[in-house]
């Protein structure tokens, strides 16, 4: 979920007003032109550039050259040529190399905003200014040569979701570029204290890919002062360009570019793969450049006319229309191809409908198989589109190699969002377990799941495994440490720990795909502000004082990942291998939950694993099957070779804990 306060001046609403009135419409947006080229935007080689814009309702459209991204006057203006389907056109025969520029549109009869294009691919400060750009000149050193890491199956991955400023703005950090893309990209970085820092925390933590919070070109921060204010990103602005911010010199449009591809080969080379959080279900305002050149066309609105409101931002845009659906799908494709991206997560998935969601699957599926797509299946509003065609959680057997965000298996664990105070597995409470074991199955139809007692699934929703991002906190709302501590709020910090690694490690021996927020492993505060979206670094930035306070917690999670990844039963492939390899035991507790994976499964080496989560605040003693087993991991220790040997048709539980054990 995205948080940004929508934003219409009056001096645009006014030019709204007259070009375009909703529900007084001369001609339906369904009628409008559809250009079924690929070359919309501007193409650049050294003897031409291409202008083309999409703008079927305008009696005009110039183009204006600038030597700078701000300030100074247009050195041209040039009126672009009308031509079919809509588009607008010019080729100007010199080379415009690092020239910025921007575009102006007439519609019934007013002269709208400068702006760049919607496609555009660099821009100036603060991106009010495209710039024509020779993409091939921002690749680092060595970039055809890039080489993602090895992916066999998307169950394989283990996500952490990271914001670029809060990674290495903490003065703790030890990283030099702090708050920039480049930050991600130095090594050998340490806190105070001699703990690792930045990219070697999370390579050595283990994790396979990064997701990264909104990077592209977002609205809420002036460039030119990118430590005065704080954003998350979910306010889009130009989709297809770096945000600026991150960069060490947002004035040259090239250096973002740049940056961005270096940030990505570093963590390429260092076995991470690299997603992009992606915010195509609205705008950061309707002051927006889709809105200066085809007014309305690219948003969804309500009966009586206004701006549909699903995302809670003011507007949500309508990725059912051909050239909204054109444009998503072309811009993620771009995103693909020019910056080696590994995965797509999608905003508020939920205002998108399945069959846009499904043609962006397989372009993306078409350059690279091993692509990996999900996003929040659900929205913040009503949306005018049917339920039934949206991209929404009770929908993901419908789409094709997308998954969703699991908010049963995060709220049975931890307790319900719409209650801060309310407690989960974790902490005790009763009736949560049977949300839990949906989760630990992936979501996936399975017999021994009781549905009637799902905290809000009633049914299976995914397919196949792959389809289920099980997570117990991510950037929205508390950290997991911080809402352990806001809902049980007489608990000592060790209570508060083994809470917190059992959040984590009933979710990393979960089927399904997985996903940690950045400084969980470090028991991450936020000060227990949970909508900190606009909140200082103070409050958001990971504090790497916590990695040598904690670090039993940090061993125990990097334990959690290597047993993981070492063990194939806990990432099996199928629905029907879940099927055949885990079944739930009975404990007779409602607060423990055990199950026993058999036979290999998913050829791993131990014949037999049992695991056993116990979510009550006392110690407990269950039953187990007869065999030779070997304690792995209880509350405080993980080791796969084993703790010690077990035997008898008994074993006792501490509290608040999972155990691990196998059999060879």
């Amino acid at each position: 979920m995205n948080y940004q306060k929508p934003i219409l001046t009056l001096s645009f609403l006014s030019i709204l007003l007259l070009s375009f009135t909703p529900g007084k419409k001369t001609l339906s947006y369904d009628d409008y032109p559809v250009y079924s080229g690929s070359d919309l935007g501007v193409k650049y080689s050294p003897l031409k550039t291409v202008f083309k814009i999409w703008a079927p309702t305008a009696s005009a459209v110039k183009l204006r050259l600038y030597e700078a991204g701000d300030g100074g006057k247009a050195t041209q203006i040039i009126k672009l040529n009308k031509a079919e389907q809509g588009v607008w056109d010019i080729t100007l025969n010199h080379d415009l190399k690092n020239q910025y520029y921007t575009f102006q549109a007439c519609i019934n009869g007013r002269w709208l905003q400068e702006r760049p294009d919607i496609y555009a691919k660099a821009v100036g400060v603060n991106g009010k200014r495209g710039m024509v750009v020779d993409l091939r000149s921002t690749d680092p050193k060595n970039w055809a040569k890039d080489k993602k890491p090895a992916l066999k199956n998307f169950t394989d991955i283990i996500i952490y979701e990271l914001h670029i400023r809060d990674l290495s703005i903490s003065p703790q950090s030890g990283i030099k570029n702090k708050g920039k893309f480049l930050g991600l990209t130095e090594t050998g970085t340490k806190s105070p204290d001699g703990e690792s820092t930045g990219l070697d925390h999370i390579k050595a933590l283990g994790v396979t890919h990064v997701h990264l919070l909104p990077s592209f070109d977002f609205n809420s921060i002036d460039e030119t002062k990118p430590d005065a204010k704080y954003n998350w990103g979910y306010d889009p602005l130009n989709y297809n360009v770096p945000e600026g911010s991150y960069s060490t010199n947002p004035y040259n449009g090239n250096v973002r570019i740049h940056e961005f591809k270096q940030m990505v080969q570093t963590l390429h080379a260092n076995g991470l793969r690299v997603i992009l959080d992606v915010v195509y279900n609205h705008t950061s305002d309707t002051a927006s450049n889709f809105n200066h050149f085809v007014p309305g066309y690219f948003y969804r609105h309500t009966q009586k006319g206004a701006y549909s409101n699903g995302t809670g931002c003011g507007n949500e845009t309508a990725s059912e229309r051909a050239m909204m659906r054109k444009y998503m799908i072309e811009s993620v494709v771009y995103w693909a191809k020019e910056y080696h991206l590994d995965g797509f997560r999608f905003d508020l998935m939920g205002v998108h409908d399945i069959e846009t969601m499904n043609d962006i699957s397989a372009a993306l599926h078409k350059i690279d198989p091993t692509i990996f797509i999900y996003g929040e299946g659900w929205t913040a509003g009503n949306s005018p589109l049917a339920e039934n065609l949206r991209a929404v959680k009770v929908n993901a057997s419908k789409l094709d190699k997308i998954a969703v965000f699991s908010d049963d298996m995060r709220d049975g664990l931890r307790g319900g969002w719409s209650d801060v105070k309310a407690k989960g597995f974790v902490s005790g409470a009763p009736g949560t377990a049977e949300s839990v074991k949906f989760g630990i199955v992936a979501s996936t139809q399975n017999a021994q799941v009781d549905y009637s007692k799902v905290n809000y699934s009633k049914a299976s929703w995914a397919a196949q495994p792959y389809q289920t991002i099980n997570y117990v906190s991510c950037h929205d709302d508390n950290t997991l440490f911080d809402r352990l501590k806001i809902s049980n709020p007489d608990a000592s910090e060790a209570d508060l720990i083994k809470m917190d690694k059992l959040s984590n490690a009933i979710v990393l021996t979960s089927q399904g795909v997985v996903l940690l927020h950045a400084g969980a492993e470090l028991l991450r505060t936020k000060q227990g502000v949970a909508n900190s979206y606009n909140s200082p670094d103070s409050i958001n930035q990971i504090d790497w004082s916590r990695k040598a306070k904690y670090k039993e917690v940090f061993n125990y999670y990097q334990a959690l990942v290597a047993l993981r990844k070492a063990h194939p039963a806990f990432r099996m492939p199928s629905t029907e291998m879940i099927q055949n390899n885990l079944r739930f035991l009975d404990t007779n507790d409602a607060n423990v939950i055990a199950y026993r994976i058999s036979g290999n499964a998913n050829g791993d080496s131990w014949k037999n694993i049992l695991v056993v989560l116990n979510g009550s605040t006392t110690d407990k003693t269950i039953k187990i099957p007869a065999g030779n087993w070997t304690l792995a991991a209880d509350g405080n220790t993980i080791a796969e070779k084993g703790i010690k040997q077990v035997s008898g048709a008994e074993l006792p539980i501490a509290a608040t804990s999972a155990y691990i054990l196998y059999e060879q």
